[in-house]
């Protein structure tokens, strides 16, 4: 049996993120959408300052929010 495939990139830091803020992942891409069309160190400001999120963990999620298609 294969090892489990290791997951890399943004969502990498998923688990940590769920953990740590006690919300799901869907939970903080709906805070970003509702943000507005800014640009990538701005959505990671607003995390970082309204949510008290670490700024490697608001990186990732940004970087995630806009690598999907819309």
């Amino acid at each position: 049996m294969p090892a489990a495939e290791k997951i890399k990139g943004p969502a990498s830091y998923f688990p940590s993120i769920e953990k740590t803020y006690g919300q799901p992942i869907d939970h903080w891409m709906a805070i970003l959408k509702v943000a507005g069309p800014l640009k990538h160190m701005e959505l990671v400001t607003l995390l970082k300052s309204a949510h008290q999120i670490g700024h490697g963990h608001a990186n990732a999620l940004v970087a995630w929010f806009l690598a999907q298609p819309r």
